[in-house]
Order: C-alpha cells, then structure tokens, then sequence
C-alpha cells in the first residue's frame, strides 16, 4: 500500500526546513550568525531548520527580512539549482534576414540581453528605446558596423561599443561571411 501524501502543514514545513538550511549555507552562516541577523533565538532557527518548528506570522516575518525573501519563498517549494533552456524555448524573431534571439528567458528589470546574427552584407535598422538608455553591443563573429548620431563605427572580434539606445542606430555586416554580435540595453529608469 503506498505511503499517504504529507499533511499540506508537513510540506510547509519541510519546504520552510529545506529553504532556511539551503540559504543560510548558501551564504556561508552558521544558526547562530543568521539566527542573530532574524532577531531569533538560535533554538528557535534550529527548529525551524530541523522541520519539527511552528513559527509565528511575526517569527515567518523576520526571517524573510533578514533573508530578504517573501514569506511565500520561505514556504514554498524548494527551487530547483538550475534550469536548462533548450534554444528551441527561447524567443527568437527575424528582422528581415537577421535573426535575433533573447538570451535571458526570465526578465531582469530594466535590461534586456540579445543575441544578433547578421547574414552576410545584411543589415537591420535598431529600434530607438527611451530616453536615456544605454545600449551595448560586442561582436562575437565576424564584423559589425553600427551607425548612429552619423558616424559609423566597425567592430571586430571582442570589441565593444557602448551607445545612446534612445537615437536612431542600425547595424551591418559589410563582409562576406556571416557575423554574430549581442546587444545589453539597459534602460533608463522611469521618472
């Protein structure tokens, strides 16, 4: 006969014991140190840690600010180390005959993180972002130029242009083979 499923409040409370041991470990803490930095007693982030604790809203309240976690993050269930994205579940779109792939599958605020490629002598027009914004651009392969404010500047393997995102741009290859470049945009804050 199989094992019953834990109690919805067990589950809580492991997932809150495996969380608690994970992240003071991941940050290199012993129960006393974080414990002190939560406002508990030891004995108390020891039984929490052991799954055996039955915190208080106010207790669930202060670990999370010393952790600077949600209380849902404490309970929840414990998140994986990793994940892996196939490149077939990232976004990607044509420009024309340029392709362009995110390369972050979750968003990070404010900043978005492409990866370009550019078929031999073609080219794509860049979209003005808002102002204020930064844009980054490094070729990986082959060359690159990048026109804006009317001035055209070539890279190479490895180089780096950092450029107003807020103005008209656009990109080229000018040789034969193709080429492959990635573009950070960092956002300018809204007012």
């Amino acid at each position: 006969m199989p094992a019953a499923a834990p109690s919805p409040v067990d589950a809580t409370s492991s997932h809150l014991a495996a969380n608690l041991r994970s992240l003071r470990e991941a940050r290199g803490l012993t129960q006393v140190q974080i414990a002190r930095m939560a406002g508990v007693p030891r004995a108390t982030w020891a039984h929490l840690e052991s799954g055996a604790g039955n915190p208080t809203l106010a207790v669930l309240v202060k670990v999370a600010t010393a952790l600077q976690l949600r209380v849902e993050e404490l309970i929840g269930p414990p998140k994986a180390v990793a994940r892996l994205y196939r490149a077939r579940e990232l976004t990607t779109r044509n420009r024309g005959a340029c392709g362009i792939r995110r390369l972050l599958p979750d968003p990070i605020a404010g900043m978005e993180i492409e990866r370009m490629e550019l078929p031999p002598r073609g080219g794509m027009a860049g979209v003005p972002h808002t102002p204020g914004t930064r844009e980054y651009l490094t070729c990986e392969r082959g060359q690159i130029e990048l026109a804006a404010a009317g001035e055209v500047w070539a890279l190479g393997p490895g180089d780096v242009l950092v450029f107003r995102g807020d103005q008209k741009h656009g990109y080229r290859n000018p040789t034969g083979e193709p080429a492959v470049a990635y573009s950070v945009v960092c956002f300018s804050p809204a007012p």
